[in-house]
């Protein structure tokens, strides 16, 4: 008689891919030097204005990139992971994260459309000029800059509750929910 074998069942990683990690904390960084430049660029001369400005816009387009590439790489192939809570505060992360998903999505059409309606030429990080239209369309530029403003505040106070929640869960709760977006080994 030969002693029975056990096979270990398949463990479940404990933190997310590589690239997902990098483009959440791409995002995160563009997220937050977006909203510091649309804080700051009025206390400047006309002429730095204009720079901050378009550094805005040029981070604005690598925002749009970046966020097609994360939901693309979410949708095929990125690293699923179970809710790490789960009951009515793994439905209230996930409704967060889908929120946030679509807030940003909002939030980069609201700032081409606005470019748009500017009709204002600006400098791709000042390697080449840009124009998006010829005619400046005054009642939807106002329109489409209020709205970009209040979903721009938006999405800052929730990436902030959003980041509250993972710090109390990191120092608070001590569960690891934290350490699945970090960097380093992913542990299976």
């Amino acid at each position: 008689m030969t002693p029975a074998t056990s096979t270990p069942a398949a463990a479940t990683p404990t933190r997310y891919d590589g690239l997902t990690i990098t483009l959440h904390w791409l995002t995160a960084l563009l997220v937050v030097t977006l909203f510091a430049l649309a804080m700051i660029w009025d206390a400047f001369s006309h002429q730095t204005r204009l720079a901050l400005h378009s550094l805005h816009i040029s981070l604005g387009i690598v925002l749009a990139v970046v966020l097609v590439i994360r939901l693309a790489w979410r949708a095929t192939g990125g690293r699923r992971l179970p809710l790490a809570v789960e009951g009515l505060q793994g439905l209230a992360a996930k409704a967060m994260h889908h929120l946030l998903y679509l807030l940003l999505v909002a939030q980069v059409a609201l700032g081409l459309a606005w470019r748009w309606a500017q009709a204002e030429s600006f400098e791709f990080f000042g390697l080449f000029p840009m124009r998006l239209a010829t005619e400046r369309r005054g009642s939807l530029s106002h329109t489409f800059g209020n709205l970009h403003d209040v979903i721009g505040w938006t999405i800052i106070v929730l990436a902030g509750m959003h980041a509250a929640v993972a710090l109390y869960h990191h120092y608070g709760i001590k569960d690891g929910v934290l350490k699945r977006m970090l960097g380093g080994q992913a542990q299976r």
